[in-house]
């Protein structure tokens, strides 16, 4: 009777631990070789039961060009990251509190007002979670762009 309530015991708790969020970093990177950028947003679970996540947006560019740059963090299924082309050496990384503008010309990453960000622009992809809930970037060809859910 002990013997099967111990083996009851731990397969449950194999179970929980499966099901919790690892605190190890994890990356998602695209790559524009013509541009020499590339760039990374790291993701970390800061909780082991809930979707919360800390952010950290990775710029490696021309001529040595290396800069990061906290991202607002997910605190509910809000990790998910657009990005655009603006125009020459200029992206955008548009979460769903908070938009960056990345000047790899200058080496730059700056926080903006959504209403700064030009409305002519082209989806090149979006950091997110795949079918599995692996951290992974999709390129436009693979998924076409998806909106925001009004809050």
């Amino acid at each position: 009777m002990i013997r099967g309530h111990t083996a009851s015991c731990l397969v449950n708790l194999l179970l929980l631990l499966g099901a919790c969020n690892s605190d190890e970093p994890v990356r998602a990177s695209v790559e524009f070789s013509a541009d020499q950028v590339r760039l990374t947003i790291t993701r970390v679970a800061t909780n082991p039961f809930l979707s919360r996540h800390d952010l950290r947006l990775t710029l490696v560019g021309p001529g040595g060009c290396s800069i990061e740059a906290e991202l607002f963090p997910n605190t509910g299924y809000v990790s998910r990251r657009n990005l655009y082309q603006a125009r020459a050496g200029v992206l955008y990384v548009v979460g769903q509190f908070d938009a960056r503008v990345i000047d790899s010309l200058h080496c730059t990453i700056t926080l903006v007002e959504f209403r700064t960000l030009d409305r002519y622009v082209t989806f090149l992809g979006s950091f997110d979670e795949n079918d599995q809930k692996r951290w992974t970037y999709f390129p436009a060809s693979q998924r076409p762009e998806l909106p925001f859910e009004k809050r």
